[in-house]
């Protein structure tokens, strides 16, 4: 990973991440010289060395009345950083006490496109233990087929077990078959019961994501709605 992506992972955006850079290569600079060596409008470097001095990674000084910006030394940033992250371990039990006072209200979060999808998707391989899915396979593979294999490789390393209601189609029929070996029990409908969405259940959450027009995914997290569904889930499994 090079070094513009680390510091952007660090809280930075491209442009702070760019003239950051600039001054651990350049030393002490002017604005001016700061700006032709990031590639990035003067008066936009002006505002990032400001929002960087605020934050702890450059200082200023003047020279001969024209200010110059010189870049902190990176330990001392990633020592601020560990203070930092050691001052939110130790508020941990009151933080953690104000959410359990919250947490048997039910969270929902919504997510548009495809990108959201796989971020969910990345969730559940993080968290389940067990997988319960109602689905239509053709519209599933028709969307994230591309993301698909990679899921899967995933789901059989971390032994995650599946349960997957689908519609009937050729493709149903095909993961019906490489079940077995892929960790995954499938039940098919008749083809009757048409709808184009997901919901995947899994520990105390369910994902809904709808396949047609607006592609929207939404989580709600509660431990009474995932028990709900998984009961609706169970007894059409049971019926089938």
């Amino acid at each position: 990973m090079n070094l513009e992506k680390i510091l952007e992972n660090y809280g930075l955006d491209e442009k702070q991440a760019k003239v950051y850079l600039a001054c651990l290569e350049m030393g002490s600079a002017s604005v001016q010289r700061i700006s032709e060596k990031a590639g990035i409008p003067r008066s936009t470097t002006y505002e990032i060395l400001d929002f960087l001095r605020d934050k702890g990674f450059v200082s200023t000084f003047l020279k001969k009345r024209v200010k110059y910006f010189s870049p902190e030394d990176p330990k001392k940033i990633i020592t601020r950083a560990k203070g930092k992250i050691e001052s939110l371990e130790k508020s941990l039990p009151r933080i953690l006490a104000a959410y359990r006072r919250t947490a048997h209200q039910p969270a929902v979060r919504f997510y548009q496109g495809k990108q959201g999808m796989k971020v969910i998707l990345d969730e559940i391989l993080e968290e389940a233990i067990e997988i319960k899915a109602f689905t239509s396979t053709n519209d599933l593979f028709a969307l994230l087929g591309d993301y698909w294999p990679d899921y899967l490789r995933k789901r059989i390393k971390k032994k995650i077990p599946v349960k997957v209601i689908t519609q009937e189609s050729a493709k149903a029929r095909e993961r019906q078959e490489l079940g077995p070996q892929e960790l995954r029990e499938v039940k098919i409908i008749p083809e009757s019961y048409g709808h184009h969405g997901h919901v995947f259940t899994w520990n105390n959450k369910v994902a809904i994501f709808t396949f047609k027009k607006d592609l929207v995914a939404l989580v709600i997290e509660s431990e009474e709605v995932a028990r709900i569904q998984e009961a609706t889930f169970d007894f059409m499994w049971d019926a089938c």
